[in-house]
């Protein structure tokens, strides 16, 4: 596959700057702080891949959480069950579509799926036209302590979902990639995680004070992380960091590396999306759950 690394043109960039006409170099860093290559625009279109609700259950919930009602989708086989539990965590772009499929899909598989709308206090990305608004207005808001929590609240509400408590597991993507390192950090209940193209390294603020490059020794489950050999907002010096911390820790957890994707090649919905690399991402995810979040 052919990836190409141009950078946008002039009109297309300055369609992505927030009203506050934030600086280029300034917008850059904060794009590439996230994880995201400057190209990524949120698009709020239906996701390419359509599963249906056959033979599921699915729906929307409100769990009390600390500061309000934390809205969540779900999914599951609807005949009766035990399941294990797989938190899906959103890209910067909320709880679209995309997000709920994946849900459906992992159901179709025999796991419940819960996405939780884990902004839901600082704002709503779908009302938000561009990237930088949505990172500077929303997401820089949203500290990982407050995740972590929100996170935990989920799995205890799957419980009263048919969701087998000994068997919970994590996926994120970008934004929620880098979640489920930490998460696995977090939760010492917590059986599994894929985190795809999540950020590894950054600078430490008050919201997020540590990165996965920080948690590497402390993961307490194992974690496969998927990334893009072509992801301009993840160099490829923090994904061999990251796996010379694992092997340091002597962790069960794996990365690998598709050498031409982009960043969000698993994103259906966007032009970063890479069939060849998103599938087969997709099926080491089954294959790592199965073998971790088994009965």
């Amino acid at each position: 596959m052919h990836e190409s690394n141009d950078a946008p043109a002039s009109a297309e960039f300055d369609s992505l700057l927030p009203a506050a006409r934030m600086d280029r170099r300034t917008f850059v860093t904060a794009v590439a702080a996230a994880g995201f290559a400057a190209a990524v625009q949120p698009v709020h279109a239906s996701t390419l891949i359509t599963t249906d609700s056959a033979g599921l259950s699915t729906g929307s919930a409100a769990i009390a959480v600390d500061g309000g009602a934390l809205p969540v989708y779900f999914a599951h086989p609807a005949q009766d069950g035990k399941w294990p539990t797989v938190l899906v965590v959103q890209e910067i772009f909320g709880v679209h579509e995309h997000i709920r499929d994946v849900c459906r899909r992992l159901a179709k598989q025999g796991y419940l799926a819960i996405a939780p709308e884990l902004y839901f206090r600082q704002g709503d990305p779908a009302k938000v036209d561009n990237v930088g608004a949505i990172l500077e207005g929303i997401v820089s808001k949203v500290a990982d302590a407050q995740v972590m929590a929100d996170l935990d609240a989920c799995a205890a509400w799957a419980t009263s979902r048919g969701g087998d408590p000994a068997r919970l597991g994590i996926t994120g993507f970008c934004w929620g990639g880098r979640i489920a390192w930490l998460y696995a950090a977090h939760n010492p209940r917590l059986k599994a995680a894929v985190a795809w193209y999540g950020r590894l390294d950054g600078a430490p603020s008050e919201n997020t004070p540590r990165h996965p490059l920080d948690v590497a020794a402390a993961l307490h489950a194992p974690v496969l992380g998927l990334y893009g050999g072509q992801d301009q907002g993840i160099p490829l010096t923090d994904v061999e960091a990251m796996r010379e911390a694992l092997a340091a820790a002597g962790s069960r957890s794996e990365i690998v590396v598709f050498p031409d994707a982009p960043h969000a090649f698993h994103a259906d919905y966007r032009p970063s999306y890479r069939k060849a690399a998103a599938e087969e991402g997709w099926q080491r995810l089954l294959a790592w759950f199965s073998a971790h979040l088994a009965a």
